[in-house]
């Protein structure tokens, strides 16, 4: 089974979220698994530095008139097939892949992602003569037009299969009606049941109008995208196509998340031998300035500081946290306004709070390590790795039931802790009481030592891997090519 993955960005290369952590470890998985995988991204600088091996293929000139090259070869980093984009006038800027310096979207995004989809669909027609994908699988809104060009390419011999997954429906790709018509699709796409969305352009709309299947990233999520709360405005649209929906969970690259050989700790550990964590622990405490004790539950937060993210709820809990004696370790970027009421929180108990703003790969990894507690308040996660790294690394997810937190933690609740299914707290409404209570959950099953750790080593062992998602989205690929 030949299966090109689209993406715009792949761990460890690029990565400004979870996007990065799939399109980087479910081509691994399924090369484990029989599939013979390759990858598309654009020609971005770390993507083109890592490219070794590599070939010329035919040169193209893109719909709206700009020459432009595809090179084959291997991610060393990766070990893995793939194809790249290089047109360094769309790629090669500084900034993040998607906005400048100022945090600014680039005003010619509807090029740099239409021309990600469309070499999708190059490929897809044979570009490369020495391989063709049965199964072109694209990822969120960056690579949503590969399902749309790939419905207006002349019949192939063999017919290629379209698979779309939509990471986050919240972010849609919407662009001024004006550059639909640089894209070189038939007028008739632009129409209301298709890629005109409230009078725009959506490339997530075409994903989802094109594609011969849709998959979303956790099961749960897969049923709230379709109703008005979080459909975002296409609920409608997917209801429609609900017979070629399905949630498919993410996975955890193990090869990357495992405290028992992870070089950025203090200490190594796992669900058997455990000592480890607490030196992880204490060495996070020391190194942030942190009162070192054992009896003061860490709490940890990972994650981009915006509001659907929850973090506001955080600020609103945080004095009651510091006052049950608990600390708070926090690294994230995001809202202006969430940075500096994190920061000065963070300056109001020295000792007991930290907060970096960034993002600190091997950081995060300690702070799992080290932390008893992930925080992950979500006001809606389509899947959430944060919860599954915090299981791993025996730091028990504080999560609201949405998405995939809902999917994968279990709340301490008596009857859940008696029949051994509980690995973490779950809280059911979206506001700062609700979320305080699950806190003093947490405080109270910590002062249980003994029914604690069954709890973190009944998550540590949770099976979490790839392995599973990747014969999921094997036997979907097989389905839809026969």
């Amino acid at each position: 089974m030949k299966v090109l993955q689209v993406s715009a960005e792949i761990f460890p290369l690029l990565k400004t979220g979870g996007l990065a952590d799939v399109a980087g470890a479910l081509p691994q998985a399924l090369g484990n698994a029989g599939a013979d995988v390759r990858v598309l991204l654009p020609g971005f600088a770390p993507v083109l530095a890592d490219l070794h091996d590599n070939r010329l293929l035919t040169p193209l000139t893109t719909p709206w008139g700009e020459a432009i090259a595809v090179r084959q070869g291997r991610l060393a980093s990766l070990d893995l097939a793939a194809y790249v984009i290089d047109a360094p006038a769309l790629y090669l800027r500084p900034g993040t892949p998607y906005e400048d310096a100022q945090h600014q979207p680039f005003s010619d995004n509807d090029r740099r992602f239409a021309l990600l989809g469309w070499v999708a669909a190059q490929l897809a027609a044979r570009l490369d003569e020495q391989w063709q994908p049965r199964v072109v699988h694209s990822h969120d809104w960056h690579a949503a037009l590969a399902g749309a060009y790939m419905a207006y390419l002349p019949p192939q011999r063999a017919r290629v299969a379209s698979v779309f997954t939509v990471h986050n429906l919240a972010y849609q790709g919407l662009f001024a009606p004006r550059h639909f018509f640089e894209l070189g699709l038939p007028a008739s796409a632009f129409a209301v049941d298709v890629l005109e969305f409230h009078g725009q352009l959506s490339f997530m709309k075409a994903g989802l109008y094109y594609a011969d299947h849709i998959t979303t990233v956790s099961p749960t999520y897969a049923r709230e995208i379709q109703t008005p709360e979080q459909g975002c405005g296409l609920d409608g649209l997917l209801r429609t196509r609900a017979a070629d929906l399905s949630g498919i969970l993410n996975g955890v690259d193990e090869a990357v998340w495992n405290p028992a050989h992870d070089a950025a700790l203090a200490a190594p550990f796992d669900a058997r031998q455990i000592e480890g964590k607490a030196r992880c622990k204490a060495a996070l405490q020391q190194a942030l300035g942190l009162t070192v004790q054992t009896q003061a539950p860490l709490f940890g937060v990972v994650s981009r500081l915006t509001e659907q993210k929850g973090l506001h709820l955080v600020l609103d809990v945080v004095d009651a946290l510091m006052a049950r004696g608990g600390q708070l370790v926090v690294l994230g970027t995001g809202e202006a306004a969430l940075q500096k009421a994190f920061a000065e929180r963070a300056r109001a108990h020295p000792g007991a709070m930290s907060v970096r703003i960034g993002y600190d790969e091997p950081y995060a990894h300690q702070i799992f390590a080290g932390s008893d507690v992930t925080l992950v308040p979500s006001r809606f996660e389509p899947c959430g790795l944060t919860q599954m790294y915090g299981l791993k690394y025996g730091s028990l997810p504080l999560v609201h039931r949405v998405g995939g937190l809902a999917d994968t933690v279990v709340d301490c609740s008596l009857e859940d802790l008696a029949d051994g299914k509980a690995n973490g707290f779950v809280f059911e409404r979206f506001d700062a009481h609700t979320l305080s209570r699950a806190v003093a959950r947490a405080f109270a099953l910590y002062a249980r030592p003994s029914l604690w750790r069954q709890v973190r080593a009944r998550g540590m062992r949770q099976p979490l891997g790839w392995g599973q998602a990747a014969a999921q989205y094997l036997a979907l690929y097989r389905r839809l090519c026969h």
